[in-house]
């Protein structure tokens, strides 16, 4: 018996220096169709998703549709021309003709009638009203008892529309376009950095799930062999039968804990391969440095730039330019208007067309036009007293944006340092632990301590593991958090762009 035990011994102390060896394949164990392609680091990553990702291109594309608005809003503040007419209009029918002596007799008739204007109009955003200049041509050709046909011609007219004591809708067009247009890049920068948190969650996933599938690994191949240690022992009457009930438990749930191990790791893969739109059977091996960038965010520049930069300020700029339009409108649209229209030209006619451009006339058209509201049961009042209080809850939400952007950016860059502090001592521990595990593991062998004393370093290890895997995780959520509050790199010392 004593050879026998001998022998167990010898083969525990072989497997324990194959388990502890760097080289050990269990120690870097994941599917063998990884090992296809280089491993991806996190930056590489987020890199990929943001370039190919589903997530980002829709970013992409809903910033180019914003880009795409304002230019076309900025196009149509540009002279517009625009050509329009009949070409032609036919009526055939009976109708009254006044005749000589007074009476008036029906009398059938065919008429054409066309016409073309070419008018080039152009948006005053100082006045919001419209200057213009248009040519025209018109012919009426009339057929019957009394047949002729006639050319009209306007080769020339200037003219203003412009309306008063009324609202400056271009212009204030042109306010909330300029910050809408800031607010969508903006968005859309922080969409980007939306994603790269993301894929940090997803990339941590299979990390983590990676690591915990090493570890199930591991201590299904050591309890198993602890379990063989033990059958001989109890054998030799060294150990209770307790002891080894209690070591065939813990290998049944470590080979149980291997296969959900394994099932998430799959899972967690798959997630990311679609988060960076790889095919669903591509390789994939991540890969970490435990080494993070060791810059210090600065609270109150971290603050600065959150105010500056977030797209959430942005848009409480642009509802204050909306409440303050409504106002606007609320006083002037219900109250005493005016509407100015002049022109200036010269036409012609002739019966024939090149006489409709000989001898031409001046043609002048000044028309002003009222509206002046009589009485509105205090309409127009309580409209200025709603744009009023809506201007007020915007007010007090744009206080609210600000103290929340501020306490948000100072707060996440001290959560960034107290990460990198965390991350250190979490790896010391999994240092720690590792190497108490090692030592309760000879311990055992020879016989001076437990079993529920081996069992007990071995869950601090893998706790020391996992607890080493969060805090990396926690670091570098913090790290593109900050990123994402504040729109500025502190690694790079610039906004991201």
């Amino acid at each position: 018996m004593t050879g026998k035990t001998s022998t167990l011994r010898m083969r525990a102390y072989i497997l324990l220096f194959l388990l502890f060896n760097p080289c050990n394949p269990c120690n870097l164990w994941i599917p063998s169709t990884l090992n296809a392609q280089e491993p991806i680091t996190l930056q590489r990553a987020i890199a990929v998703a943001l370039e190919q990702g589903d997530m980002a291109r829709a970013a992409v594309a809903t910033r180019d549709a914003a880009r795409y608005r304002h230019r076309s809003f900025l196009s149509r503040q540009l002279p517009q021309l625009s050509l329009g007419g009949m070409v032609p209009s036919y009526n055939r029918s009976i109708i009254q003709v006044l005749q000589p002596d007074g009476t008036t007799l029906f009398r059938p008739q065919d008429q054409t009638n066309a016409s073309l204007t070419m008018t080039l109009t152009q948006q005053l955003p100082v006045t919001g009203g419209d200057l213009f200049f248009s040519s025209s041509l018109a012919r009426v050709s009339v057929t019957g008892q009394n047949s002729f046909r006639s050319y009209s011609s306007t080769p020339f007219t200037v003219g203003l529309r412009q309306n008063l004591f009324r609202p400056n809708t271009v212009g204030w067009d042109r306010r909330e376009d300029g910050v809408r247009s800031e607010l969508d890049e903006r968005t859309f920068l922080e969409a980007r950095e939306d994603v790269a948190i993301q894929t940090v969650n997803l990339f941590f996933d299979v990390y983590a799930a990676r690591v915990a599938l090493e570890t199930a690994t591991r201590n299904a191949a050591v309890n198993d062999t602890l379990y063989t240690l033990n059958k001989g022992r109890y054998e030799v009457g060294r150990i209770g039968e307790n002891d080894l009930l209690q070591s065939e438990l813990a290998l049944l749930r470590s080979r149980t804990n291997l296969d959900g191990a394994r099932l998430e790791y799959d899972r967690a893969a798959a997630a990311l391969r679609m988060a960076l739109n790889m095919a669903i059977e591509a390789p994939l091996e991540v890969t970490i440095d435990a080494q993070v960038p060791t810059f210090e965010a600065d609270t109150a520049r971290a603050v600065a730039e959150a105010l500056k930069n977030r797209a959430s300020l942005s848009d409480v700029e642009l509802q204050d330019v909306q409440a303050r339009r409504r106002i606007t409108e609320a006083r002037l649209s219900q109250g005493i208007g005016a509407t100015v229209q002049a022109s200036y030209g010269y036409n012609a006619t002739g019966d024939q067309l090149s006489n409709a451009y000989n001898d031409l006339l001046e043609a002048r058209q000044f028309s002003l036009s009222l509206q002046v509201p009589l009485w509105q049961w205090g309409a127009r009042k309580e409209s200025v007293q709603a744009a009023e209080a809506d201007r007020d809850r915007v007010a007090s939400t744009a206080r609210n944006t600000i103290k929340q952007t501020t306490q948000e950016a100072h707060f996440a860059a001290l959560q960034l340092s107290q990460a990198r502090r965390g991350l250190a001592l979490s790896a010391k521990a999994d240092t720690v632990g590792e190497k108490r595990f090692e030592v309760a593991y000879n311990r055992y062998l020879i016989g001076r301590i437990t079993i529920d004393n081996l069992y007990l370093a071995q869950n601090e290890k893998d706790a020391a593991r996992t607890q080493f895997v969060q805090a990396l995780r926690n670091y570098w959520q913090a790290h593109y958090r900050l990123r994402r509050l504040t729109l500025y790199d502190f690694e790079a010392g610039q906004i991201i762009q």
